[in-house]
């Protein structure tokens, strides 16, 4: 995969905007590419995406316009291909904002766009096996009142719901790169991470509050703790970028 050539820092506007232009026409050649293979396999991986409603006695999905069905399966299928081009959005996105690599330093991408990939997944499969079941489960029967009700589902809605769901987890799992990226250009450093560990428990608590599309506790606990867990690894694997950092600086 070719990789965007290093620019001066002081870029002409201009040259940023091809710069991002030409990261946008990729990404979208991606997608789309990505989206015609998921056509054919749309139908399957929706069936798949709706076993934690399915798997639940006495609930039905139903289809509300004409429209719906065709709706759903382009929607998977712009799904698929997002997922499969994945790690061409990555590698363009991550080149084009670390544009100011060293050119000692440019190998760090071929480190930080796997981790990327396999971190993005890791919450999303935390958030489809895990937070799923349990999520779908306690918002449909944990409300019914003093009135017995059959719950009836949308494939639109579920759609919605579930593949918010996978990208807010998959994103907030992207936060040890963030701060390892900082700690590595001097921005933070890993003694101010563990000395900040309050400040971050509050925040992380705000951004899952106002990230996650379900207002229940329960969910929501489910996405701080791991967040929590992310930023203490982040503090420890921040040292080790530190003293790396050192050891190559000693060397020179």
């Amino acid at each position: 995969m070719r990789r965007r050539p290093r620019q001066d820092d002081n870029l002409p506007l201009m040259e940023h905007m091809m710069a991002l232009r030409k990261v946008l026409v990729i990404a979208a050649y991606a997608i789309v590419l990505g989206s015609i293979i998921g056509w054919f396999i749309s139908d399957l991986t929706f069936a798949y995406l709706a076993t934690p409603v399915t798997q639940l006695k006495d609930i039905r999905f139903i289809t509300t316009t004409p429209m719906e069905p065709m709706l759903v399966k382009f929607k998977v299928s712009l799904f698929i291909g997002v997922v499969l081009a994945f790690p061409v959005l990555t590698w363009q996105i991550w080149s084009f904002v670390l544009p100011a690599l060293k050119h000692n330093e440019r190998k760090y991408l071929y480190l930080i766009v796997p981790s990327s990939v396999i971190l993005f997944l890791a919450g999303a499969a935390l958030c489809f096996y895990l937070v799923m079941p349990i999520g779908v489960k306690f918002l449909l029967f944990s409300s019914g009142g003093g009135v017995q009700s059959t719950p009836f589902v949308t494939k639109t809605s579920y759609l919605s719901f579930i593949l918010t769901f996978l990208l807010t987890f998959g994103l907030v799992f992207q936060l040890p790169i963030v701060l390892l990226i900082l700690v590595r250009l001097g921005v933070l450093s890993p003694q101010t991470l563990a000395q900040k560990r309050r400040w971050a428990i509050l925040v992380i608590i705000i951004t899952v509050a106002i990230v996650t599309p379900s207002p229940d506790y329960l969910t929501q606990l489910l996405l701080v703790v791991p967040m929590y867990l992310l930023y203490e690894i982040s503090i420890w694997l921040g040292y080790l970028v530190v003293r790396s950092k050192d050891k190559a600086l000693a060397v020179k």
